[in-house]
């Protein structure tokens, strides 16, 4: 069977052909660029933890190219509003509660503007503070070079060919696969089995599909400066609201990165010229001295920039073999880090998905449900911050906003925003598939309700694997469906004991008769789950089924479901061999 060709070789490009790869997938991938990514300290990337996990499983180690926030801080003129202590780690992306997806944020969104004291899921006593996991923060060179690097250590061509300095410039599509012409210093026709666009918002791919990209233009600007100095919270994290200094706007931002260094954006006013550097400049003076008392603050400017919001979304991400992924699809980034994250999701979405299609065949309800989950995803999050930066960020400033609502709504909105920047609530929360099309059409018998929602990402809790080791729950996920079975009192059993005790035996031969190669892992304890609840893990983390018991024929039905149906055509004997 032919490669799949993917076309961009951005930071999303790269991390499917290094998924797709290690699926066993072969990948030509087609590089515009002749040279390296520049280095740019002012283009960073946050990573929360769903997107770190998969960097980390693809064997990118970015958590050696930086390290975790100690803290977020949010200050409002002079005061400070609230406190987040953060943990390296965390839980794989976490949950909210049960019907709360990311296509009910919606609802979500209203009740954390509205509601008294403005966040409906923050603890009642604020002074109290809740630790939460810490994003990675990293400049975007360094992760491509990490990509780059892991791809190159695999060292099998049969696998992955880069070809460097070429770009798509036609493109035909049949039943059995894609052809593309390619010109730059390797021109010619490419064929290839599927064709995913990760190139780019300028996106050739997408131009050549004929798919609309409609959305709006300089949602938001910010001026961008990378800059090493010290602050007085070494490690923390600040989103500073109506800072009390007159060269400053609505809002700045501070993010930490190693050796020393820092990210600080500006959030500009509307409808103003391009920022100046004397202009720069004093905003940079301003704000280090209103952060250290006034002093004369020592800073060594690295690197500037205007990053520049836009909110897009294509109408379409699937054109028979050909998909569109990252910047290619959407555009969004409203707390100016979450593009590049949204598109690493693309990727953790669509690669089991591929591989499923390359290696066995697969209906085109699976293929489908590509953008079925991640435009509906996408979608649910524009849609979010469309509904609260009106509010949040109206025109006239902070004072303005306090006159146009309720009391106590501005608490709100610095727990949104805060939220949103921690990976949480309706602006940053991990995409719940709640309404996927690769769920069963009505729950099966034995349904449970667990805590974590179906569809949502699942907690990254110790299991134990059919080898006997104990690892954490995402170290499994990628390769194949997971049945989980929550089984407290295993641990303290030697495996060769509980293997054959109990439920084991026909669960196991239930796991070994599902239609997709599946594997069988065991926990102590799950969030909300009771003993001897069978949890239905996709290969991208997100939860498929909770089952009471050993249900043979619903485990099935729901497995079923996962791979789209059984609708799967034939794929090559060779192919399926590796099954």
């Amino acid at each position: 069977m032919d490669p799949v060709i993917v076309a961009g070789a951005g930071p999303v490009g790269l991390t499917l052909t290094l998924a797709l790869a290690r699926l066993e997938v072969p990948v030509i991938l087609l590089d515009e660029s002749t040279e390296a990514e520049e280095s740019r300290l002012a283009r960073t990337v946050v990573l929360r933890p769903d997107a770190a996990a998969l960097l980390e499983r693809l064997g990118c180690r970015v958590t050696a190219r930086t390290r975790p926030w100690t803290g977020w801080r949010t200050m409002r003129r002079r005061q400070l509003v609230r406190q987040v202590p953060l943990t390296p780690g965390g839980l794989f992306g976490g949950s909210p509660p049960p019907g709360r997806g990311t296509g009910g944020w919606d609802g979500g969104l209203t009740e954390a503007m509205d509601a008294p004291g403005g966040d409906a899921r923050a603890p009642e006593d604020e002074s109290a503070p809740v630790s939460a996991p810490s994003p990675l923060h990293l400049p975007q060179h360094e992760l491509t070079r990490a990509l780059r690097g892991s791809l190159a250590a695999m060292g099998d061509e049969d696998i992955v060919r880069i070809v460097s300095g070429t770009r798509i410039d036609d493109l035909e599509q049949d039943d059995h696969g894609v052809g593309v012409r390619t010109r730059g210093t390797q021109a010619t026709w490419w064929r290839g089995s599927y064709l995913v666009g990760c190139d780019g918002p300028r996106s050739t791919v997408r131009k050549l599909l004929g798919v609309r990209f409609p959305g709006r233009t300089a949602v938001e600007r910010h001026a961008v400066a990378a800059l090493r100095t010290e602050l007085p919270w070494p490690g923390e994290a600040l989103l500073h609201r109506s800072p009390p200094w007159r060269s400053i706007d609505a809002e700045v931002t501070a993010r930490p990165l190693p050796h020393g260094l820092w990210r600080i954006d500006w959030l500009l006013p509307p409808g103003r010229d391009l920022v100046t550097p004397d202009a720069l400049m004093v905003r940079v003076r301003d704000t280090l001295a209103g952060w250290c008392g006034g002093s004369e603050t020592p800073y060594e400017l690295l690197d500037t920039g205007v990053h520049t919001v836009h909110h897009r979304l294509a109408l379409r991400w699937r054109v028979g073999r050909a998909f569109l992924a990252g910047d290619a699809a959407h555009l969004l980034g409203a707390l100016g880090t979450q593009g590049l994250e949204e598109g690493l999701r693309d990727v953790d979405n669509l690669a089991w998905k591929l591989s499923l299609a390359w290696h066995h065949g697969a209906s085109d309800a699976l293929l489908d449900s590509y953008q079925a989950e991640r435009r509906g995803a996408v979608g649910a999050r524009l849609r979010a911050a469309d509904q609260a930066l009106p509010l949040v960020r109206a025109a006239g400033g902070w004072h303005a906003v306090r006159r146009t609502v309720r009391p106590g709504g501005s608490r709100g909105h610095d727990a949104l925003l805060t939220e949103g920047h921690l990976g949480r609530g309706p602006l940053g929360a991990p995409p719940v598939y709640d309404r996927s099309p690769l769920a069963p059409a009505a729950p099966p018998d034995g349904s449970v309700t667990v805590g974590t929602a179906l569809g949502a990402p699942v907690a990254d809790v110790p299991v134990t694997a059919p080898d006997g080791s104990v690892v954490r729950l995402r170290e499994r996920l990628g390769r194949e469906l997971l049945v989980v079975l929550v089984a407290p009192g295993t641990g303290v059993w030697d495996r060769r004991h509980w293997m054959r005790a109990g439920l084991m035996p026909r669960l196991a031969a239930a796991v070994a008769a599902l239609p997709l190669r599946t594997e069988l892992l065991v926990t102590e304890a799950y969030p909300g789950a009771p003993a001897h609840t069978v949890l239905l893990v996709r290969p991208d983390g997100h939860l498929a089924a909770a089952l009471s018991g050993v249900r043979p024929s619903a485990l099935y039905a729901c497995a079923d479901a996962a791979r789209g149906g059984n609708a799967a055509r034939g794929a090559p004997a060779e192919a399926s061999a590796r099954r």
